[in-house]
């Protein structure tokens, strides 16, 4: 089997390490980033909404610059949300034209959810790695 590629964010090795996962995986050209939430650095949530989306936005970006990424690179989004009817756009108003900028933008998918560990929001991407 060969050896998955991992990248770690800085300081938060214990927290992918507890739950048995990894932040994110390099293959063929490509970053495949697990969903990030709004968690702080001891895992607990954000309690805002607002305040949740911006944290996960800011750990999803932490993840892509220890792979040498940027928001540039993103290629594919999937979003979960809980009440996706009541938070979609309000979410999407507060952070799209900050990370995605001008069009063209990543393709997205919004999937709706009942449970999400505590967290009312979670995005993954598929991002593309800087040519070597």
């Amino acid at each position: 089997m060969t050896a998955r590629d991992i990248v770690f964010p800085p300081g938060r090795q214990a927290l992918y390490e507890q739950n048995r996962y990894s932040p994110a995986i390099r293959a063929n050209g490509l970053l495949f980033v697990s969903g990030q939430v709004g968690s702080r650095d001891d895992g607990s949530p954000e309690p805002e909404l607002e305040a949740q989306v911006r944290r996960a936005f800011d750990n999803l970006n932490a993840i892509l610059q220890a792979a040498g990424c940027t928001f540039d690179d993103v290629q594919d989004v999937t979003l979960f949300l809980v009440d996706p009817e009541q938070t979609f756009q309000r979410i999407w108003d507060l952070v799209q034209a900050e990370y995605w900028g001008q069009a063209p933008y990543p393709t997205v998918t919004a999937v709706g959810v009942t449970w999400l560990y505590g967290f009312q929001f979670e995005i993954k991407v598929v991002a593309k790695l800087p040519e070597a």
